[in-house]
């Protein structure tokens, strides 16, 4: 890998609708094969050229930290998700380009037909060298683009195939139940919806004091925060393993989860859940903080 004073990168970006094994490979390939210290996956809020998706930006943005994290050299980076609208891929290079020397943008080979469309594209071209993931045998349209490298790739299945025709073969176990509950139909829960899932099993279960608190209008990490009391520290694990196993079987992913004895709390990306036993919640006064933040995106 490259030693420099500033990583040198490069960008995968993609709607990943869902991410298959092949975006893996994909990912793997292009560590083995660029001089570069990091790649970038980047998920899109919207692409540019779509109008909606299957999957939310929400769950994309899970499922491609599932299929990712797992690799070497390889970060899963949500800028785009965050700014909550289609993104020019112009604005991620030049959003990046203030902490990294991003070198490499990967791109498919079916994208070749349409890349002077891009917004800033003589720009994009003058800065990158474009990667271009092709099969064997592909006839590549390169008259137009000042550097580029060939990363060849047979894969056997797109996004688009598995959307279509419901192929879960090449989608990565952990992300296969999700994305069957989708393609059958049963779209994902409202946040209402599963915020009553989250309280009604943990009433089930004899949580005490349960409080939901709504940030939806504030600065937060979340737009709903759900805290409740275990009995014991027995109680806390087996609070967090009795809704786990619940969401998870309705589609939902848990993108981090902090586990001790007194304390759990777990990240469902729009919604997070703390779990605790009385002394801590008292100890830590969070429903005043997050009270205090209701009150003002409310005011």
């Amino acid at each position: 890998m490259v030693n420099q004073s500033r990583q040198v990168v490069a960008i995968f970006g993609g709607s990943f609708d869902p991410p298959h094994l092949g975006h893996q490979a994909i990912a793997q390939k292009a560590v083995e094969m660029l001089a570069i210290d990091l790649l970038l996956v980047v998920p899109a809020f919207l692409n540019p050229f779509k109008s909606s998706s299957l999957a939310t930006a929400t769950q994309r943005l899970a499922w491609s930290h599932r299929l990712f994290d797992r690799l070497e050299h390889v970060q899963v980076a949500s800028y785009e998700i965050e700014q909550g609208r289609s993104t020019p891929t112009v604005e991620t290079l030049k959003h990046f380009a203030k902490s990294y020397r991003v070198e490499y943008l990967i791109i498919g080979a079916d994208n070749l037909a349409t890349l002077t469309q891009w917004k800033e594209f003589a720009w994009i071209n003058a800065h990158i060298t474009w990667v271009i993931v092709t099969r064997a045998g592909c006839n590549l349209e390169t008259q137009k683009l000042r550097a580029w490298w060939v990363l060849e790739l047979d894969i056997p299945l797109s996004s688009t195939a598995i959307r279509e025709h419901g192929i879960l073969d090449h989608v990565d176990s952990t992300i296969q139940q999700s994305v069957k509950i989708i393609l059958e139909g049963q779209q994902p829960m409202r946040i209402e919806e599963r915020i009553e899932t989250i309280i009604s099993k943990l009433d089930e279960k004899k949580a005490e004091e349960i409080e939901v608190f709504d940030l939806s209008g504030a600065d937060y990490i979340a737009e709903r925060v759900v805290i409740a009391n275990a009995l014991n520290t027995k109680h806390t694990i087996a609070l967090y393993e009795e809704l786990k196993s619940r969401l998870k079987a309705k589609g939902e992913e848990f993108l981090a989860v902090d586990v001790s004895d007194e304390w759990v709390v777990a990240d469902l990306g729009d919604i997070l859940i703390h779990i605790m036993i009385p002394e801590y919640r008292q100890r830590y006064s969070l429903e005043e903080f997050l009270s205090e933040l209701a009150n003002k995106s409310n005011a």
